[in-house]
């Protein structure tokens, strides 16, 4: 897809989020919502789905979620009417438990284990989905490489990435949940970034 990605950022740079969503949807290309029911998932499941209902929601489970992650994605999988495509790694996490563990984030082995339990998974899901647009729930001021992009950048393979809470505080997603009765979830583990400020290579 051919896209001035700076000028069209500086055309969204007002909009709400609705209308950003509706713009990258009016470019008439397969689009999908990642997820990982992370806390403020919602706020992006919900925008999308008020757009595009039936959207194709992908979801990369590691394994590792914590048992109020699972049930947060469920109660928002029913809520929100869901599209969910899972996606889970080849080898089980017990099984993973015993051959190599959750290496620590400064053990070479680490890189293995963020390759088997979210590398693969989301290249096997992007592969077969297949998207030109990747809805992403991507802020300015979680990471350095996020505060590098913007409300629209450019993902691998040419896809074109869309956060449209990019500039979007904790604040106000906090009273988007409010106003929508849309739940919130904290108790979240990633055994692949374990910081918070860490990036694990899906998106960078």
């Amino acid at each position: 897809m051919q896209i001035d990605i700076q000028k069209i950022n500086k055309e969204l740079q007002d909009k709400t989020p609705s209308e950003i969503i509706s713009w990258a949807l009016q470019q008439g290309e397969k689009a999908v919502v990642t997820t990982n029911f992370r806390p403020y998932e919602g706020v992006i499941l919900h925008a999308c789905t008020r757009v595009k209902p039936n959207i194709d929601i992908i979801w990369c489970d590691t394994g590792y979620n914590t048992p109020n992650t699972y049930e947060h994605a469920e109660i928002l999988t029913k809520q929100l009417s869901l599209n969910i495509d899972l996606y889970v790694p080849k080898q089980t996490a017990a099984h993973r438990d015993i051959v190599l563990g959750i290496p620590d984030v400064t053990d070479e082995k680490h890189q293995l284990f963020t390759q088997q339990v979210k590398l693969e998974p989301f290249k096997r899901a992007m592969e077969f989905h297949a998207p030109k647009i990747w809805f992403t729930n991507l802020r300015k001021g979680q990471t350095a490489f996020r505060d590098s992009i913007d409300i629209v950048s450019k993902g691998q393979n040419g896809v074109l990435k869309v956060s449209p809470f990019y500039h979007w505080s904790d604040a106000e997603l906090d009273d988007y949940l409010e106003t929508y009765k849309i739940p919130n979830e904290f108790n979240y583990f990633d055994p692949t970034k374990v910081l918070e400020n860490r990036e694990c290579g899906l998106h960078s």
